[in-house]
């Protein structure tokens, strides 16, 4: 029997009414993954930020090797022996890289009041170099990395240390399949070590292929554990949902024609270091992927298309002719925009739920008097958080408080009500439960049946397969290739172009 290396007793949270986590109890043993998994809101995140420090206890305690712990703050955990790497962004603008990593550890370069900041930097690099992290210099500012690099940052933040649990809190949605690998490989070496691994993910393949045991939570409750061994996807499916998962997935339909109407055309788009030259038009009620590598490029059409990119050049326009060349603009002319880093582009984490989902409609709510009235204004974002299922206590919940499921469901809500009729939707499924992937996946089919146009950028090559009508294929900044809707249409095609 394995040695227990960490005891959850009777744990419980709440948030005002919201009871986040109800008396829940389960062991992690030492040198496993232990996967922790359950629909948006069903307390995951909830129970580790608890964990970490992040969130105070209401009831019950953490055992760690027959301790009890209970941190104030993440510098405290990590004093324990406890560390995170969060879903969204765990590092901090106008910092360093060194100083991100050694983030409230500084004092070990400090000698006389004075901070050794070669020094700090030589570790910090010497960090970087032993994760074959090398293109990233420690000295550099943090914000001269993109996302996927300073997810990268935060593995070597939250382990170099040999802490004795590390959380993954659905870092892979975060990264390609290159960065995933990379954590994979510090997970084994945390297990070979004889530490633990708390690890949240959606992704049931991943669950069952990655982790030792799983433990299912449902409404903040504890529902089993069970050895990844014995179970299959299914099986966890009707454990997180408590019943059967049923109706289509993905998309059923093959042979459809497309319209030939053309509602958006790119014409030589250029980014500086991101984009060459790219070209391609949009139909009415298509759903047209982007697929490729992390630095491929992808990421980049969107913003390029709605007007969010720094010096492009070439030329986006509608099919009246309109150029979209900022945010504006593309509001104005009924395009919505999701970013892959949602917390930082895509929501203002400190106001209510209703701010977020009224703020790209108010000129339309004002109307012609150009008067707004709180209950229209309440109104609105209630029709629309209830469409999408958004679960919170109110509409006047401050968005930083939902789990990241519900805040990419507040996103999407403010867009439907918006009433856009061209989407540029990147990594819309990122974070979300399968039950609510499904909704996402159902709704975009419904979107495409009224004639909404659609671009979906994704590196999951499955939902790109399952969803789209025409997938184009990025290289470093290019379009490398096209692939149309299909039944024989397969991963391996799609990689075959990718690299």
């Amino acid at each position: 029997m394995s040695e227990v290396r960490l005891q959850i007793q009777h744990l419980s949270k709440s948030f005002g009414i919201t009871k986040a986590v109800r008396d829940v109890s389960f062991n992690v043993s030492k040198g496993e993954v232990h996967a922790l998994i359950g629909e948006n809101g069903s307390g995951k995140s909830t129970l580790t930020n608890m964990l970490t420090g992040i969130y105070t206890i209401d009831s019950g305690k953490f055992i760690l090797d027959g301790k009890e712990v209970h941190p104030k703050n993440q510098v405290e955990a990590n004093n324990e022996g406890i560390s995170i790497i969060v879903q969204e962004l765990g590092t901090l603008s106008g910092l360093t890289v060194a100083e991100n990593i050694f983030l409230g550890h500084e004092e070990r370069f400090v000698k006389y009041g004075i901070k050794n900041t070669r020094e700090m930097n030589r570790q910090a690099n010497e960090l970087l170099k032993q994760y074959d992290f090398s293109h990233i210099r420690a000295e550099e500012q943090i914000d001269e990395y993109n996302f996927e690099d300073r997810k990268l940052i935060e593995i070597i933040k939250a382990t170099y240390f040999n802490p004795k649990i590390v959380v993954i809190d659905e870092t892979t949605t975060a990264l390609s399949q290159e960065g995933r690998e990379e954590l994979y490989k510090q997970m084994n070496r945390i297990r070979e070590a004889g530490n633990s691994v708390i690890f949240i993910s959606h992704d049931l393949a991943e669950v069952l292929d990655k982790s030792d045991s799983i433990t299912i939570m449902r409404d903040g409750s504890y529902i089993d554990t069970v050895r990844s061994s014995d179970v299959t996807e299914d099986d966890l499916k009707r454990l997180m949902v408590g019943r059967e998962v049923s109706g289509d997935y993905y998309r059923t339909d093959y042979g459809e024609k497309v319209s030939d109407e053309v509602v958006l055309s790119v014409d030589d788009v250029s980014v500086p270091g991101l984009l060459h030259d790219i070209s391609f038009n949009l139909h009415k009620g298509e759903i047209l992927g982007f697929g490729g590598l992390s630095e491929s490029g992808m990421h980049e059409v969107g913003k390029a298309v709605f007007g969010a990119s720094y010096g492009r050049t070439g030329k986006v326009t509608l099919a009246d002719g309109t150029e979209i060349n900022n945010i504006s603009s593309a509001i104005n002319h009924s395009i919505a925009y999701t970013s892959k880093d949602r917390d930082n582009e895509s929501l203002i984490l400190n106001q209510s739920i209703e701010d977020n989902i009224t703020l790209p409609s108010l000129n339309d709510l004002a109307g012609p008097l150009k008067s707004l009235s709180d209950k229209k204004l309440r109104t609105f974002a209630e029709k629309y958080a209830k469409q999408m299922s958004v679960k919170m206590q109110d509409v006047d919940q401050f968005v930083s408080d939902l789990s990241g499921g519900n805040k990419q469901k507040v996103v999407l809500a403010r867009w439907i009500g918006k009433g856009s009729d061209i989407l540029v939707l990147d990594s819309p499924t990122r974070g979300i439960d399968i039950k609510v992937k499904q909704d996402i996946y159902q709704l975009m089919n419904r979107m495409r049946q009224n004639n909404k146009s659609i671009i979906m950028i994704s590196e999951e090559l499955m939902e790109l397969i399952g969803m789209c009508d025409r997938i184009i294929i990025m290289k470093d900044g290019a379009i490398n290739g096209e692939l149309t809707r299909s039944k024989e249409l397969n991963e391996n095609m799609l990689i075959s172009k990718m690299v």
